[in-house]
């Protein structure tokens, strides 16, 4: 098995540098979790102070966007970020990041690992993702079309479980193991439910929870997949080369990239670096002149811009 190639950080910062640079917290990943959850508290709120079809096409987005906010944040639990003390990293991002979404720290972490552990090699687990890239504008379209209109998120939620039950397990054990498995997802639904509707606002868990975790939240999810590692080459030897850094403006930011998530470079350079110092770990580089050799993008319409630049096959 070939393993990525790694840098040395002590070959090109120096001590003082790379200090600051790989400093964790004890409260800025817990003020990064409480940011994501008071903006989807407060995108949420504009709608229902201000009812009118705009105000709830912003609030879609930017929950949607919250809600991948708090899939990075398990990401950067799963590399120990979030909090110095690794009961307190988990516990966070296993059940205020994880649970919320339908995803699970603890079956997420060795996956991931792995990826960073092969990038780009054959054994990387996430190849499949970047796979299908270039591909036709018209296919980017359709896969674009399905996130928007909830067929990404039936297949992904349901799809294993209609699966099985077209094989020959009982149903009932089948029911009872997806019950098992989506249980934190379950209870936090429930509690959302239960908090809504004690205020008379039960309907917006599924307007303002459901919908956009069955819609943005996908789409934003495979822009960040294409962004990070379509057209990277396949067993790259350069370290500076295994992913894309991608420039984010103020919007991009709020609605596609948060948490620093677009400095994905860096983040496979240095994987234990806590993402709020990965801008600090680009400007360094920056400045000595290193980024030049880095696979960067402008922003990320030109990401997909390239992504789907496959020519249609003739008719």
């Amino acid at each position: 098995m070939a393993v990525a190639s790694r840098v040395k950080p002590q070959d090109l910062f120096t001590p003082e540098e790379w200090a600051k640079i790989s400093a964790r917290s004890s409260w800025r990943g817990i003020w990064m979790v409480a940011h994501a959850w008071g903006t989807i508290l407060l995108a949420g709120a504009l709608f229902v102070a201000f009812p009118n079809p705009l105000t709830y096409v912003l609030a879609v987005m930017i929950i949607g966007a919250r809600q991948l906010g708090l899939a990075i944040l398990m990401h950067e639990a799963a590399h120990g970020g979030l909090h110095p003390n690794l009961k307190v990293n988990d516990w966070i991002g296993e059940w205020l990041c994880a649970a919320p979404t339908g995803a699970s720290l603890k079956s997420y972490r060795p996956y991931h690992l792995t990826h960073h552990k092969y990038a780009q090699q054959a054994e990387d687990p996430d190849l499949i993702l970047s796979a299908p890239f270039p591909t036709t504008r018209q296919s980017l379209r359709r896969k674009i079309i399905r996130d928007l209109t909830g067929q990404t998120f039936f297949k992904q939620r349901f799809g294993p479980l209609l699966g099985k039950l077209k094989g020959d397990q009982p149903k009932g054990a089948i029911f009872s193991g997806e019950i098992a498995r989506q249980k934190p997802f379950l209870l936090w639904n429930l509690a959302l439910l239960v908090a809504l509707s004690a205020v008379g606002l039960w309907w917006a868990w599924l307007a303002l929870w459901i919908v956009p975790m069955a819609t943005w939240f996908p789409l934003v999810t495979r822009l960040r997949n294409i962004a990070e590692h379509a057209l990277v080459a396949r067993d790259e030897p350069d370290p500076f080369r295994h992913a894309r850094t991608t420039k984010a403006n103020g919007i991009e930011r709020a609605l596609i990239a948060p948490y620093q998530v677009n400095f994905h470079a860096e983040h496979h350079m240095f994987m234990h670096t806590p993402c709020w110092n990965l801008p600090l770990a680009h400007r360094l580089l920056e400045r000595k002149g290193l980024t030049g050799g880095m696979l960067t993008a402008p922003g990320y319409l030109s990401v997909l811009k390239e992504a789907s630049s496959k020519a249609e096959a003739a008719a």
